[in-house]
């Protein structure tokens, strides 16, 4: 048996691709508001509380940082290299923690009685702090990638998973019994209907688990590998390397906000294709 999802095999509706260009545009403009808020934000900041120049990087003077001085060709080189290996340590948190919490949600929706032994556990490791944490993992797994995909899996772990629960439930009884009196099982219930009810609560998770990589591989960075961005902003902190410093958080901060732009790009496109609605939630 299978299941028909919404809007599947069927024609494009009329004015489809239209909400869709609308809903990106929308998106585009609040990344842009969002990111003009902040600029706004910082320069105000930095002179309501009388920040020394020395200390406190205006955003022209981190723009000339990267783009306006004899080395912010070499400087950007530098941070590209850095960045890249940010991004490939949250790159492999954010795979490991989203498919853990698909499959410890798919679990626990099937196996209610796994439920009480599941999500104490996510709930008790999103509390502990990470840097407490840090030297028991480092002990147990070392100091690589598996470090890295744990560190960053943990912060990702709990509210996707939460959020993913939630989806997969929003089965209706009516469609549930309709696909176990045509001979389907729990299972094909879950396969055929709950993940496809999911999908909202599933990009949801994403948009959640952008950040919360980045966030976890800056910590395994500073607290472990000694690589990428969050080591480099330690090590220039410790040199009062402060114009360095500030010229990374703004990269990895811009870089974020276009990761969970994209993000949002991909979910609009996706739930567009089955129906207004769905997209527009």
């Amino acid at each position: 048996m299978t299941a028909v999802l919404p809007g599947a095999g069927q024609a494009p509706a009329p004015g489809r691709a239209g909400s869709l260009l609308r809903a990106v545009l929308r998106q585009v403009g609040t990344a842009v508001l969002v990111l003009a808020v902040v600029v706004l934000l910082w320069t105000v900041l930095l002179r309501v509380f009388d920040v020394s120049p020395y200390v406190g990087k205006t955003p022209a003077e981190v723009w000339t940082t990267l783009f306006g001085e004899d080395d912010s060709a070499e400087l950007r080189a530098e941070i590209g290299a850095l960045l890249g290996q940010t991004l490939l340590d949250a790159g492999v948190g954010f795979v490991a923690g989203l498919l853990s919490a698909v499959v410890l949600a798919a679990v626990v929706v099937r196996y209610r009685l796994l439920e009480g032994a599941v999500m104490p556990v996510a709930l008790v490791l999103q509390t502990v702090p990470l840097i407490a944490l840090a030297p028991i993992l480092i002990l147990a797994v070392g100091r690589g990638y598996v470090l890295v995909a744990t560190m960053s899996a943990i912060v990702v772990l709990f509210p996707a998973l939460v959020n993913i629960v939630l989806g997969l439930r929003s089965v209706t009884p009516q469609m549930r019994d309709l696909v176990l009196v045509y001979g389907g099982s729990p299972s094909t219930v879950l396969r055929r209907v709950g993940f496809p009810s999911a999908l909202p609560a599933l990009f949801a998770s994403v948009r959640i688990a952008v950040p919360g990589a980045l966030t976890g591989a800056l910590l395994a960075e500073w607290l472990a590998t000694g690589k990428g961005i969050g080591y480099a902003v330690v090590s220039a902190a410790g040199r009062s390397q402060n114009a360095r410093v500030w010229a990374l958080v703004v990269v990895v901060t811009v870089t974020a906000l276009v990761l969970y732009l994209l993000a949002q790009l991909v979910e609009a496109a996706v739930l567009s294709r089955f129906g207004r609605a769905e997209a527009a939630r």
